[in-house]
């Protein structure tokens, strides 16, 4: 039984899954109607709110989505490599844009998402740093990690 299960992830892993995607959230995609995490990178929810440099409030989750989705738009399709399938039965992968951006990487590096060391072993930490050196995205002002903001959110303990 475990063999035919690791045989089919495997298999699921060595398909990648390319399209035209379409922006779920900050860290989320659906191409050809599968949910794909992007691997390494937590973006804000959708709903979250982060502080501006100024001391004003912005809506940091949508703007995420809204960059996330320009930045696909530019170079399509976009190409997952599957890593595997996660806790919501939902695939996790690396993905890349046509001009074969990653688009984890790019994330960290607008400050539209952090590296979430927890899954990427600090693959994005470099680009995390520069986005933070620049004051890019959410780096402009105060956040909340998107983990915490999620537990609080759902009033339960964080899992980063």
């Amino acid at each position: 039984m475990v063999a035919g299960v690791l045989a089919a992830g495997a298999a699921v892993a060595a398909d990648p899954v390319i399209g035209r995607a379409t922006v779920v959230d900050g860290d989320t995609i659906e191409i050809r109607g599968e949910r794909i995490r992007l691997n390494g990178v937590d973006a804000p929810e959708n709903w979250q709110t982060c502080g501006d440099g100024d001391g004003s409030i912005y809506r940091c989750g949508k703007l995420a989505a809204l960059a996330l989705d320009r930045f696909l738009a530019a170079s399509r399709p976009t190409r997952c490599e599957i890593t595997e399938r996660g806790r919501y039965q939902r695939f996790v992968a690396v993905c890349f844009r046509a001009d074969d951006r990653e688009v984890s990487r790019w994330l960290a590096e607008s400050g539209n998402a952090v590296d979430w060391e927890r899954y990427s072993n600090g693959a994005y930490a470099g680009a995390q740093a520069l986005a933070r050196s620049r004051g890019a995205g959410v780096w402009r002002g105060k956040f909340q990690l998107p983990c915490l903001a999620r537990a609080e959110h759902a009033k339960r303990e964080p899992s980063c």
